[in-house]
């Protein structure tokens, strides 16, 4: 009796320890990410593929004008400044009146007028004289050729003063006109009213450049010399237009050093439609070319750095999203070049991959 009560105590003593205890607990997975439509419709895939790796170079220069669109202006003779109509800068047609000056010497070109009409006249009456004695077997045709060579003269000679009073609008007063001989931008200005020229000055009054099209004249050094190619690509920039880029080619080397500087000059030439870029501007040149070996490249968009470290997110599937982690060679021209942890064909985001990067890794 007493052993059947005992199994029976144990029995619910048993039974009330099971119901104390709790359920087992359940770990929740980790969800696994993936990209939705949205993200996938808004990333840029790229593959990674072989090829030559692009350097680029970094040179000073400055803008100038295009030498076979630059004219500088001399005056006829020297004389008393009357009038100024262009300033530096200005924008002026051909055969504008650019200054008025008086002078005594234009009495001088009066007179050669006079004796190149006069001596015109001479030569003609003498090739008609021996025109007539030719025909009349007076005289040789070496006669008639050598009278119809001065008339020539006489005519070139004269057609030369006409051309000067053209030039100058000279008339029986003793001023005389400077005109612009081409339309173009007034780069330079040595003149002002009531200013006396004289004749012994060789120096330009003005200067005239048509700058559709510019120059940038950079500095080499001889270290980089050797780089330095015609036809090489050239991006340009300068302080007034901040991240704006023009486009040109290097069109001449001059292979001299500067004997203060050492650098060579190289040239490249711009197209300058809206007239943006003004003579003496400084510029920033960037030339690209190639190194002689290839390797693995990417858009320098896609790698990220972070914690001191350079990383890709290669795409294989919406699912399966790695991020690696690689080694840089270089990055240039908006490549990046990877010496290793990236293979040949494998595809990595190289737009918006940021969200890609801070979703896998937080």
């Amino acid at each position: 009796m007493n052993l059947r009560i005992y199994f029976v105590l144990v029995s619910c003593f048993t039974g009330l320890i099971g119901c104390k205890q709790s359920p087992p607990e359940h770990k929740e997975e980790k969800s696994t990410f993936v990209l939705s439509d949205t993200m996938l419709s808004r990333v840029k895939i790229t593959v990674a593929k072989t090829e030559p790796v692009k350097a680029e170079l970094k040179l000073i220069g400055k803008i100038t004008p295009d030498d076979n669109k630059l004219v500088e202006v001399f005056p006829l003779v020297g004389g008393n400044v009357m009038d100024v109509n262009a300033e530096l800068g200005d924008y002026v047609e051909k055969g504008q009146i650019l200054a008025v000056i008086r002078s005594g010497e234009v009495a001088d070109y009066e007179r050669q007028m006079i004796d190149a009409q006069s001596d015109l006249l001479m030569d003609q009456k003498n090739l008609r004289v021996a025109e007539d004695l030719f025909e009349s077997k007076l005289n040789s045709e070496r006669d008639v050729t050598a009278a119809r060579k001065e008339v020539e003269k006489s005519q070139a000679e004269l057609n030369r003063i006409q051309e000067i009073f053209r030039i100058y609008g000279l008339g029986k007063q003793s001023e005389y006109q400077v005109k612009a001989p081409i339309s173009g931008f007034v780069i330079e200005k040595h003149i002002n009213r009531d200013m006396q020229l004289r004749s012994d000055n060789a120096e330009n009054i003005f200067t005239i450049a048509q700058i559709n099209d510019v120059w940038v004249s950079a500095n080499v050094y001889e270290t980089d010399i050797a780089r330095i190619k015609v036809g090489m690509e050239a991006d340009v920039q300068t302080i007034s237009y901040g991240d704006k880029i023009f486009h040109g080619k290097v069109d001449r080397i001059f292979n001299i050093l500067d004997p203060e500087t050492k650098t060579m000059k190289v040239r490249v030439k711009l197209q300058n439609p809206d007239y943006a870029l003004k003579p003496e501007m400084n510029a920033t040149v960037t030339l690209h070319f190639n190194e002689d070996k290839q390797m693995l490249s990417v858009p320098s968009s896609a790698v990220i750095f972070d914690k001191s470290k350079h990383f890709v997110m290669v795409f294989k599937d919406r699912y399966n999203i790695e991020t690696r982690e690689v080694e840089l060679y270089k990055q240039a021209n908006s490549m990046a070049y990877i010496q290793s942890g990236l293979q040949e064909a494998e595809k990595v985001v190289s737009q918006n991959q940021l969200f890609i990067y801070d979703a896998l890794n937080d």
